[in-house]
């Protein structure tokens, strides 16, 4: 009986010393290599550089006692939680490994009220117009309406959006996306994305999984 009771403890241990040794934290800043899709390709071509990784996603973490997750807006599906072991699931791969890097804050001051705001945006369909305060939301405009300063500033600044490839031309998916839905290009208008948001100096890299 001695020995056996060894035993169970040997893995309960190895479990508990892997939870403690977590190396992401509630509120960092996943930001993800998308498996390759027609909007993702759109994306890293419209935000990326040619010297770095081209981020087409970013999550927000949300660790706990018993379950990882990862508040998204996503296509399909819109803000949801979404299981950390799902969303690794989702990313493009080097040496088998999900190409995904996490960014934390360097000041994380005001994180719990930036995850309650985050959630309270569950259930707000996918934003494909890519325009603010539509009802809708997109990845990284999730993360610009909550992440804000003790004076409810935005943390992450808003840019002119670029939906051109880097010789200026524009890719079919956008034309024929926006034809779809009845709408002009939003070209210009202020928003955010993955790429300019992971190069943020607000933030600085806490782990990657490849």
């Amino acid at each position: 009986m001695r020995k056996l009771l060894l035993y169970i403890g040997i893995p309960c241990s190895l479990f508990a010393c892997s939870r403690s040794e977590q190396p992401i934290r509630t509120g960092d800043l996943l930001f993800q290599v998308g498996r390759e899709s027609a909007m993702s390709g759109a994306i890293a071509a419209a935000t990326g550089r040619s010297e770095e990784l081209k981020f087409t996603h970013v999550g927000i973490a949300v660790i706990g006692d018993r379950t990882d997750s990862v508040l998204e807006a996503t296509s399909p599906g819109g803000v949801r939680m979404t299981a950390l072991s799902e969303f690794l699931d989702k990313s493009a791969r080097i040496g088998d490994r999900p190409v995904v890097v996490a960014k934390r804050l360097k000041d994380t001051a005001g994180l719990t009220a930036a995850i309650a705001r985050a959630r309270s945006f569950i259930g707000q369909p996918y934003d494909y117009s890519f325009r603010p305060d539509n009802g809708r939301m997109y990845c990284s405009e999730l993360v610009w309406e909550s992440y804000l300063t003790p004076a409810r500033e935005r943390i992450f600044p808003a840019r002119p959006i670029n939906f051109r490839t880097a010789d200026g031309s524009m890719p079919v998916f956008w034309i024929e996306l926006f034809e779809k839905l009845g709408e002009e290009i939003p070209e210009g208008l202020p928003g955010t994305n993955p790429n300019d948001m992971a190069r943020d100096s607000t933030l600085t890299e806490v782990f990657r999984w490849f």
